[in-house]
């Protein structure tokens, strides 16, 4: 048993036990190929949940920082974690970013680059779209819908993969990527708007 395998068996206890959890759309997500996740940020818990909904080791990103603490950093890379500069273009985590798509693995990515304060969706940066327009991946909108409180119901929603075919004919540029990441983030407002009465 890896350790990614171990580790998200007790998140998923963990988020269980503590939360009143529920994953709907697991399905959607393919089951062979590169995925990018693409979902709403709105807790420290976000990255455990969304690999603990499925079957298959998502990849993520995290910052640098992380990567220097000696224990953590052990983890981080048993889980398949790299790491990332905040601030500016990183070439290095690009590169890593593209060769695990690539190697049709699963990217699991936040667009907003940051947590929403309020538990609304924020402006997205435009990193989650030019993956998905440099790559061959399939794109799969995800929701979390919370808050995050002790036994209180938390969601998450895996949407069914975005037709990029029209946006990937085009040059990839600031315009195409600023409409390829305005697609991907209304699907996840509608995964939201659908499900959060519920």
């Amino acid at each position: 048993m890896s350790y990614y395998t171990f580790f998200r068996g007790i998140c998923r206890l963990l988020i269980a036990t503590c939360f009143r959890w529920r994953v709907i759309g697991r399905e959607n997500v393919p089951k062979t190929g590169a995925v990018i996740l693409c979902c709403n940020h709105i807790g420290n818990i976000d990255p455990p949940l969304l690999g603990s909904g499925i079957e298959r080791q998502v990849r993520f990103m995290a910052k640098e920082e992380l990567f220097h603490v000696p224990v953590l950093s052990f983890l981080l890379k048993k889980f398949g974690t790299f790491p990332v500069k905040r601030g500016a273009g990183d070439r290095n985590a690009i590169r890593t970013t593209l060769k695990i798509l690539e190697d049709g693995e699963i990217l699991g990515i936040f667009p907003e680059g940051t947590r929403s304060k309020n538990g609304e969706l924020g402006r997205a940066q435009s990193g989650s779209a030019m993956f998905a327009l440099k790559s061959k991946a399939e794109v799969v909108p995800v929701a979390i819908i919370g808050p995050w409180r002790f036994l209180k119901p938390i969601t998450i929603i895996y949407g069914k993969p975005i037709d990029m075919t029209a946006i990937r004919e085009k040059k990839v540029d600031s315009e195409s990527m600023r409409e390829a990441t305005d697609l991907i983030m209304q699907h996840i407002k509608e995964l939201i708007d659908a499900h959060k009465a519920k």
